[in-house]
């Protein structure tokens, strides 16, 4: 088999699955829709490795598959770019995928909606790996419509819960602000560069660098720093930047498969990846990298403030995610691309091995998420329990784990920057590890350890949603009088355990060659001026050396105070958070609502959007079409017919007199033309 249909086998494979799987889950029943599917991710995960080997081997590849549209001058092709920032990401999104989709078998066993689950996380894989593969602009937007598209349907899979209608609904509109500014800026780099091939935009950028357009009368902006921050836009929806975040708490609604593969690993880290791509451009535009990093410092630290008084356990971890895409976009726009996808791919291991944890618990405690009705599950779930830590360690940056290695990189590349903002980015990603930290152990603490809640939550009803739609339970809820959690099945813990290797030791193995060794060749484009990382990266010796030396840094103080500070509060003195809430409440007032984005949007936009269609009903609706054209036109006929009815009066010598008035004043109009 030769690379190029080894390139196509990788989306085509899962994609096959999902047709399958969705069309004909009936036939095939339950374990035919997964097996299918599996085979369809594990195919891809396989050829995803061989790519890998050769494009290590110095093979990449650029270049049509098919084309889709000819118009004159205009060519719009299906083409595959296989570089070394694509082959890693390939594997990311088809390891992570392939873990999901065994743990589904668990998750969603007694769910009648099984098949249609499957058909839809495949479909997912294949959108996210057309997102990943492209080398044009059309393409990517496609995969980056088709994410959205399966990401709203996933949302909204229980369907006939409100809040999983409103989530979905909510994830859509906002993801749709973000589209709207993406697809502006495609349609300005068709505009002036006539092409929507990667390499002869990048190639043709630099000539662009001095070209400006005047958007308001008398300001002028340059062309390149409007397309980027366009772009931008386009990621801030898809990775939940500020003030574009809001979605992503709320697609908490879905199953916590899905919370895993999209909210944690893939679809939010395309705008990441994107904007890594588009790096040519975005060296070229100092503003434009300054607008990225300030976005980013915003969502690193407070949405982090926000995961601390979170009670839903899929939550917690929801803002967490939140707060390390704001660290990986600060390194985007510190023009550390590497390290942005180097924390890209160990984020997306940790985080999902999280959620998955999550999920875990959850079936235990026969699916109350609120961690106040936990405690103590250490003894009874065993793998879940240090599954879990190693995920916490990882995400809090302790030394010699994964996440270590690429969250320092990104504060000392920030600290290194010299573009308007970096200061305060550097305080905010600095302060984020405390806060991360914090919340991370306090939910460690709450689940695992300490005296058993959870026999107050089974009377009455649990303050917390239920990750499970009324009248259905899931593998793994055996509760049936008996309260005592336990461990979940083996297809639920089989991918905790594959992703805590990871975890654990991939940002060892990994950070010399990504970071410091230049891996990525000429994926990645940094401007002299702007490698701030490079200067970091002359101090550095080795990743021994390196978790050695965090023992001095600011960083490593932090997140361990932020360790010890949980415990304190939640382990040894419980009252005192609840005296804290009460002393400052306005503060967490503020934090419970969220800084008052859901009602600023419900206002604003949701208000605003009801208003308008409300006056659109009456003027359009009612006023003109109803009125004017549907009732105003019976009124015309009624009247007409009214006038009419007087000269049907149904004598013959009346008509007869009509007819000679009538010829008359035909032969005069004859004879006057």
């Amino acid at each position: 088999m030769d690379m190029k249909t080894l390139y196509l086998v990788v989306p085509l494979a899962p994609l096959a699955g999902a047709i399958v799987a969705g069309l004909f889950g009936g036939l095939i029943g339950r374990a035919g829709a997964h097996v299918v599917t599996i085979l369809g991710v594990a195919i891809a995960f396989v050829a995803s490795l061989v790519i890998f080997q050769d494009v290590q081997a110095g093979n990449t590849y650029n270049g049509p598959v098919y084309t889709w549209l000819t118009s004159g001058d205009l060519s719009l092709e299906i083409g595959f770019l296989i570089d070394r920032l694509t082959v890693l990401m390939m594997l990311v999104v088809t390891f992570v995928s392939l873990m999901v989709h065994v743990y589904t078998i668990g998750y969603m066993a007694d769910d009648p909606g099984y098949q249609r689950f499957f058909s839809y996380i495949s479909l997912f894989t294949f959108s996210m790996l057309m997102l990943v593969m492209s080398n044009n602009f059309l393409q990517l937007f496609f995969g980056w419509e088709a994410v959205g598209l399966v990401s709203y349907l996933l949302i909204g899979f229980w369907y006939t819960r409100e809040t999983a209608i409103y989530a979905n609904l909510k994830a859509f509109l906002v993801n749709r602000v973000g589209d709207f500014g993406f697809l502006l800026g495609i349609g300005l780099v068709w505009h002036y560069f006539g092409t929507l091939d990667y390499a002869q935009v990048f190639q043709m950028a630099p000539h662009l660098a001095s070209r400006t357009l005047s958007l308001i009368d008398g300001h002028t902006w340059g062309v390149l720093t409007v397309i980027c921050i366009l772009l931008f836009i386009g990621a801030m929806g898809k990775s939940a930047q500020f003030p574009l975040h809001v979605w992503l708490p709320d697609s908490m609604e879905g199953p916590t498969p899905i919370s895993a593969l999209i909210h944690a690993a893939t679809m939010v880290t395309a705008g990441i990846f994107m904007v890594t791509r588009m790096s040519p451009l975005f060296e070229l535009s100092d503003a434009a990298l300054s607008f990225v990093m300030v976005i980013g410092a915003i969502t690193a630290l407070f949405m982090g403030f926000l995961g601390i008084i979170q009670n839903d356990i899929k939550r917690v971890v929801a803002y967490s995610t939140l707060s390390q895409l704001g660290y990986m976009t600060v390194a985007l726009g510190a023009s550390a691309y590497s390290v942005a996808i180097f924390h890209l791919m160990t984020h997306a291991f940790f985080k999902a091995l999280l959620f998955l944890a999550a999920g875990s618990v959850i079936i235990a405690m026969h699916h109350n998420q609120d961690i106040r009705y936990m405690g103590g599950l250490r003894k009874y779930l065993p793998i879940t329990w240090i599954t879990s830590l190693i995920g916490s360690l990882a995400l809090i940056g302790t030394p010699f784990l994964s996440g270590f290695y690429s969250k320092d990189s990104i504060i000392e590349a920030v600290k290194y920057s010299d573009l308007a903002g970096s200061g305060f980015a550097y305080f905010a990603v600095t302060l984020g590890v405390f806060v991360t930290a914090f919340y991370s152990f306090r939910m460690y603490f709450l689940v695992f350890h300490g005296k058993e809640r959870f026999h107050n939550a089974h009377h009455g009803d649990h303050e917390a949603g239920k990750d499970v739609p009324h009248g259905h339970g899931h593998g793994g809820d055996h509760g049936h009088g008996d309260h005592t959690p336990h461990e979940t099945p083996w297809v639920v813990t089989l991918p905790l355990i594959l992703l805590a290797i990871p975890s654990l030791a991939i940002g060892y193995l990994t950070v010399d060659a990504l970071l410091f060794g230049n891996w990525f060749g000429h994926a990645v484009s940094v401007a002299p001026q702007h490698d701030g990382f490079a200067k970091f990266a002359e101090t550095y010796h080795g990743p021994f050396a390196m978790a050695l030396h965090a023992l001095q840094t600011p960083a490593f103080w932090l997140a361990l105070a932020g360790v010890a500070l949980s415990w304190f509060f939640y382990m040894k003195r419980p009252d005192i958070p609840a005296m804290l809430a009460g002393k400052f409440g306005v503060l967490y007032r503020i934090l419970e609502r969220k800084y008052g984005f859901d009602e600023f949007n419900d206002w604003f936009f949701a208000r605003g959007a009801r208003m308008l269609g409300g006056r659109f009903w009456r003027w359009g609706d009612v006023a003109a079409i109803d009125g004017a054209i549907v009732n105003g036109s019976a009124r015309l006929v009624g009247r007409i017919a009214s006038v009419v009815r007087h000269l049907q009066s149904g004598y013959i010598y009346h008509y007869a007199f009509a007819m000679i008035i009538g010829v008359l004043l035909l032969a005069t109009w004859f004879a006057r033309g």
